[in-house]
C-alpha cells in the first residue's frame, strides 16, 4: 500500500533569513555562494552585525523545502530528522504539521539544541548560508521510519547529510530499505560545496545508483569533475538512472533514461535564489508522482521556482503554488 508520494531525510533547520551586501560578506570573511558549518557562537555574531535586515524566521533544510512543495501541491509528504526538546525545535514541528507534512519530529524528548541556518542574501539574488546542525548532526538509523518509507513511492535524500557520519549512515541504511521496499530513490547533490569536498561520501551515500540524480550545472561538474554538461552527463549517468539539472535562467535539463530533454523556464528578474532548487525537486516528484511524464514535470518545477526567486524566502505560499500547478494543467 502507497501512503506517502515522497519520504525525505534530511536536516532539520530554522531558517533565517537576511538581506546584506558583498561588502558585508568581504569583511566577516564569509565565502560567497557556499554553505558554511560554523558554531552557534559565530550565528549570533553575524545576526548582530547584520541588525535590522531580517526578513523571516521559517522551517527550513533542503529536504524539507522540497517536501513541504510536495505538501503544498497536493502531494503526501513524509519527513525524517531530528530536533532537540527545545523552543526551535517546537516551532520547526508545528511548522511542518501547518504545511500539511507529517514527521517523526514531534516524538523527540531529546535535549539539545536544533539545528539553524543564517541565509544571507546579496542584491545579485544570491544565497549564503551559514548553518549550524546542532541536534541535527547526530540524525541516525533511529531516526528513519521503515513503514513509512515502505509505504512511499519514493525516497529522497539530502546532499548536505554527508557532513554526519551518523547522518551519512542513516541515509545508506534509509537507500538500503528503499531497495529492499521496491520504493525508488532520488538524491540531490545540495551544494556546490558538498559535491567538491564530500565527493567520496556523496558516492557512498549514492551506492550502487539511485533512481533519480537532482543538481544544478554546477554542482553536476564540480562532482564529475568536468566542465561541460555534455561531458558530465555520462558521469553522472554512473550513479543515477534518470537526472534533473537545474540550469538558472537556462531552465532546466533533464534525461528520463532514454531521452535527454530541455526544459525552458519563464524569464523573471530574480530577488532572491534561497530555496530554488528545493522547490524545482519539490515540483518535480510531485509530478511524477501524480500521472506526469517527465517534460510536464520539468515545466511544473521550473516555473514555481521560476516563481519563487521573484520573492523573498524558501518557499512559496500554498496558494501560489497550487495556482501555478492549476495554470500549468488547464492550458
Amino acid at each position: 500500500m502507497t501512503t506517502h508520494s515522497v519520504y525525505a531525510l534530511g536536516n532539520a533547520l530554522v531558517d533565517y533569513e537576511i538581506e546584506v551586501n558583498d561588502e558585508f560578506l568581504e569583511n566577516a570573511g564569509i565565502e560567497k555562494g557556499m554553505m558554511t558549518l560554523v558554531e552557534e557562537q559565530q550565528q549570533q555574531e553575524t545576526l548582530q552585525r547584520a541588525s535590522g535586515s531580517q526578513h523571516s524566521r521559517t522551517c527550513g533544510g533542503s529536504a524539507a523545502n522540497t517536501i513541504i512543495g510536495v505538501a503544498q501541491l497536493g502531494g503526501k509528504a513524509y519527513y525524517s530528522c531530528k530536533v532537540a526538546n527545545d523552543e526551535t525545535g517546537e516551532f520547526f514541528t508545528a511548522a511542518l504539521i501547518e504545511l500539511g507534512v507529517s514527521s517523526n519530529a514531534g516524538n523527540s524528548k531529546v535535549s539539545g539544541n536544533s539545528g539553524k541556518c543564517i541565509v544571507m542574501v546579496t542584491p545579485d539574488a544570491d544565497r549564503t548560508m551559514h548553518t549550524c546542525l546542532g541536534i541535527s548532526a547526530e540524525l541516525s538509523r533511529d531516526e528513519v521510519d521503515e513503514k513509512a518509507l515502505s509505504e512511499s513511492q519514493y525516497l529522497y535524500i539530502e546532499g548536505y547529510l554527508v557532513t554526519s557520519d551518523s547522518a551519512r549512515d542513516a541515509a545508506i541504511y534509509a537507500r538500503e530499505l528503499a531497495e529492499k521496499h521496491n520504493v525508488k530513490t532520488a538524491f540531490t547533490l545540495s551544494d556546490p560545496g558538498m559535491a567538491s569536498f564530500f565527493a567520496d561520501g556523496m558516492k557512498e551515500m549514492l551506492g550502487d545508483g539511485v533512481d533519480l540524480l537532482f543538481c544544478n550545472e554546477e554542482e553536476a561538474l564540480t562532482f564529475s569533475s568536468t566542465k561541460t554538461l555534455a561531458e558530465a552527463i555520462p558521469v553522472l549517468q554512473q550513479y543515477a538512472k534518470q537526472l534533473a539539472i537545474t540550469r538558472g535562467a537556462e531552465g532546466a535539463l533533464l534525461f528520463d533514461g532514454t531521452n535527454t530533454i530541455a526544459i525552458d523556464t519563464p524569464q523573471v528578474t530574480p530577488v532572491d535564489t534561497n530555496g530554488a532548487g528545493d522547490l524545482f525537486a519539490g515540483g518535480f516528484l510531485y509530478g511524477i508522482t501524480h500521472g506526469m511524464d517527465f517534460k510536464a514535470a520539468g515545466e511544473l518545477a521550473c516555473r514555481l521556482s521560476s516563481k519563487l526567486v521573484t520573492q523573498f524566502g524558501a518557499r512559496l505560499e500554498t496558494e501560489q503554488a497550487q495556482e501555478i500547478f492549476s495554470e500549468l494543467t488547464s492550458s
